[in-house]
């Protein structure tokens, strides 16, 4: 049995090279989201919230409404993606956090966005 409320999140980030700046601690990156109504019922993103940590274990934590101004609504299947950014003091980091949704039957529940890594081509292996 399907499950009423249930939104998928994924994320595929990419470093901006172009904007960075790493002799001033500034790395620029974007990353694109798909959210997906996996549930039964259509759904609403209401707001948003971030913790984006560098690898100095500073934490940004970035709450407001809808994404990119927007509050999508999903009906069971559709998809909405979009594409944001983060500028981090370290060429590597890592951004988890969740959307607040309200179904069409008037519940409120978290669509979890699992962390993702954000670092420089060539840091990581």
């Amino acid at each position: 049995m399907k499950e009423k409320n249930k939104i998928l999140v994924k994320a595929t980030p990419h470093f901006i090279e172009a904007q960075s700046s790493p002799e001033n601690r500034r790395y620029v990156f974007a990353y694109t989201i798909t959210i997906t109504n996996e549930g039964t019922v259509p759904a609403k993103l209401l707001n948003r919230h971030w913790l984006i940590t560098d690898s100095n274990g500073k934490i940004q934590e970035v709450r407001g409404d809808g994404v990119i101004g927007e509050q999508p609504y999903l009906k069971p299947g559709e998809i909405f993606r979009y594409t944001s950014g983060a500028v981090l003091e370290t060429p590597v980091g890592t951004m988890q956090g969740q959307y607040t949704m309200r179904s069409d039957e008037g519940d409120n529940f978290n669509a979890q966005i699992p962390q993702f890594t954000l670092s420089i081509p060539r840091t990581l292996h």
